[in-house]
C-alpha cells in the first residue's frame, strides 16, 4: 500500500493534469525546453495564462525552470513526468480508438517521445 504522502503527491499530480492547457504545455516540454512566449504560441493561450499554468506545474514538481539572464526556459522535470503524461495520453487514445501516442520503449529505459513536436 502506498504511503499517505505518496497518495497525496499522486493526487496532486493528477489534479494538475486535469486541465487541457497544462497537458498541452507538458507535451510541448517533453519535446524541448521552451520559453513562456513559445509555449503560449504552441498551445494557443496568452502568455499570462501560460505563466500561471507553469507556476502550478512547478509547485507540483512536474516542470523545472532554467534561468539565463532575464530569460526563463522550462522543461519537464524528469522521465517520470514523461511516462505519466504518455501513459495518460495512450489511455485516452485507446478509449477513443486512436493509435498509441508516439513513443518507443527501449527495454529497461524510460519511455521516449518520438513524435512530432507539434500539437
Amino acid at each position: 500500500m502506498p504511503t499517505d504522502d505518496q497518495v497525496g503527491f499522486a493526487s496532486d499530480s493528477f489534479r494538475m493534469l486535469a486541465e487541457p492547457t497544462r497537458i498541452k504545455i507538458l507535451w510541448a516540454l517533453l519535446h524541448e525546453e521552451s520559453s513562456v512566449a513559445r509555449l503560449a504560441e504552441l498551445v494557443g493561450a496568452s502568455q499570462p495564462a501560460v505563466s500561471q499554468h507553469l507556476a502550478k506545474l512547478r509547485l507540483a514538481k512536474l516542470v523545472k525552470v532554467r534561468r539565463e539572464g532575464t530569460f526563463a526556459f522550462y522543461s519537464a522535470n524528469d522521465d517520470h513526468v514523461s511516462g505519466l503524461l504518455i501513459e495518460a495520453l495512450d489511455h485516452a487514445g485507446h478509449q477513443a480508438g486512436a493509435p498509441h501516442t508516439a513513443r518507443a520503449r527501449s527495454g529497461s529505459g524510460p519511455a521516449k517521445v518520438t513524435g512530432n513536436s507539434r500539437m
